[in-house]
């Protein structure tokens, strides 16, 4: 077999179902091989996608996501997708033909140097040279991309090693990673010494952050805060890590966040971080979580803990085996008249909005949208405003929420929800986004089309992008500065050329019906929501 063959050959050892990319010829040999596999190809229609795509569904499987493009712009294209996968320990490989190997730093037609512009956001990446590396280099990249803080790793791979003769092919058993060994098991004492302050503490509260999802410990989390009865907060990307009902979960954190959330942020006496960076997004101010707090913190990545903000406590390990480990123990507390207390939080401090005349309340829309999704349906947030309003609105039942919480990446719902919906095809997958962020992937509209994935699409359209006039609102007095998003298209005559539904959305009587019609069947269709261009979060 060649290089390309035997890439294949890796891919079908890993179990991979598809690969989300773009061809050029630098890849060629890669997008020959595939044809004769079982893996299913994914054309996307722009690179940067690919690695959403991919993103979408690897979150919802828990499987590396894959994607191949070719060498230069294809390759440089690619790279918002891999830097917002690393922002949220997303595990890829992504994989990029390469001019050959005599030309490399030639300055050759299409050569760039992509391990190079990537170093600071994989966890890792390959240059292949020799066609012998390349069982050992994707048994490697897989292992290193789904263990301990997952995330991308690129594996740069030169035409003519794609297709040179490679002989006695064998995949290896077993990884030997001499400098890799992430720990996973929490140390014995330190989880010890949490429960000890668990017993001492009065007003102790969980921030459940994304390394949950990543560890698929959400039903650990949920049976320790039913066991110890402990409340829950959570940051933007630990959303789904608690049902948006479970009368001890609280809401998001930060500065978007819920007040009641905040304040118990403020007032805990105990907090236990699991899985969360302590950024400023969720943390703005890390005195508010270690002056008179006992700070613990658990993460699988030891270079977090103690990056933002110093725990009494840190505790290096994955969140599903620390959390099960807890779990062994009897815990002596009572903490009701703290929960008691943060009821009458969050009933005194529940978000009071105004409204909107004339326009569709977002809120209500998410809320109601919400309401009627399936119990396991899958809800990805774009970026910007409708963000925002999805984090505080949308009601996690035993779904999924994502986003792109670390990078904040426009246009990552709709690449990201087809990839979900490519993983679960019989799932509900609804993208909500605004109407700058959909002109970022609309493209995709035609990847959907052709590979019969039945995302359902949600358009807050106000003609502007929303979070930066929001901003310039406030910061620079309404002078606002190349936010207006005039000359965008008729988005009923645009998807009608996909072959796509589609339902307008006016004002707040027409929701129900609208919502109704949206979700009667499992196929594509876009609802457009006109929602007032003045409306704050």
């Amino acid at each position: 077999m060649n290089g390309a063959d035997a890439i294949i050959k890796c891919l079908e050892k890993e179990k991979v179902e598809y690969v989300f990319g773009y061809p050029g010829v630098a890849i060629c040999p890669f997008y020959d091989s595939i044809v004769d596999s079982s893996i299913d190809t994914i054309l996307i229609r722009t690179e940067q996608n690919a690695a959403h795509a991919a993103s979408g569904y690897a979150r919802v499987t828990g499987k590396v996501g894959v994607c191949a493009v070719t060498s230069g712009p294809g390759a440089t294209n690619l790279i918002t997708g891999v830097a917002t996968a690393f922002a949220d320990s997303i595990p890829l490989v992504c994989i990029t033909g390469q001019v050959k190997t005599d030309q490399l730093g030639s300055d050759v037609f299409q050569e760039a140097d992509i391990t190079g512009a990537v170093e600071s956001f994989v966890k890792y990446s390959y240059l292949i040279k020799d066609v012998k590396d390349i069982p050992r280099v994707f048994k490697e990249a897989f292992y290193i991309a789904n263990t301990g803080r997952k995330g991308p790793v690129l594996i740069d791979i030169p035409f003519d090693i794609q297709n040179a003769t490679i002989r006695d092919f064998e995949y290896p058993a077993e990884i030997k990673l001499r400098t890799y060994k992430p720990t996973v098991k929490g140390n014995a004492l330190q989880i010890k010494k949490v429960i000890k302050e668990l017993e001492a503490a009065k007003k102790p509260l969980i921030c459940a952050g994304g390394g949950i999802l990543l560890s698929h410990a959400q039903k650990e989390l949920r049976e320790l805060v039913a066991e110890f009865q402990i409340p829950v907060v959570s940051t933007m990307m630990g959303i789904s890590a608690m049902s948006s009902d479970n009368p001890l979960y609280y809401g998001m954190v930060g500065n978007n966040g819920f007040p009641c959330a905040n304040r118990a942020m403020k007032e805990a006496d105990l907090i236990i971080m699991i899985g969360a960076r302590v950024a400023d997004r969720a943390v703005n101010k890390t005195e508010t979580i270690t002056e008179n707090t006992v700070l613990v913190h658990i993460d699988v990545d030891s270079a977090e803990i103690g990056k933002n903000a110093g725990p009494n406590i840190p505790i290096v390990g994955d969140a599903k085996s620390i959390l099960s480990d807890l779990l062994e123990y009897e815990m002596d507390g009572d903490f009701s008249n703290w929960i008691k207390t943060l009821n009458g939080y969050k009933k005194e401090m529940a978000i009071k909005r105004e409204k909107h005349p004339g326009f569709v309340d977002p809120a209500l829309l998410i809320t109601k949208l919400s309401d009627k999704m399936k119990d396991d349906g899958i809800y990805v947030a774009d970026v910007g405003q409708n963000q925002i309003w999805s984090c505080k609105y949308h009601k996690v039942k035993n779904g999924r929420f994502l986003t792109s919480g670390g990078m904040g990446t426009m246009g990552y719902s709709i690449p990201a929800a087809m990839g979900a919906k490519l993983a679960k095809p019989k799932a509900q997958v609804i993208a909500v986004c605004g109407d700058g962020s959909f002109q970022m992937s609309m493209m995709e509209l035609a990847t959907m089309r052709q590979h019969g994935a039945n995302v359902k699409i949600v358009v807050l359209k106000n003609n502007y992008l929303g979070m930066v006039r929001q901003y310039q609102h406030f910061t620079y007095k309404d002078k606002y500065s190349v936010v207006d998003l005039d000359g965008s298209p008729d988005l009923e005559k645009l998807v009608s050329a996909y072959d796509m539904k589609f339902v307008r959305v006016s004002n707040d009587k027409e929701i129900d019906g609208a919502i109704e019609e949206f979700l009667a069947k499992d196929e594509s269709y876009l609802m457009e929501v006109l929602i007032d261009p003045m409306d704050l979060v």
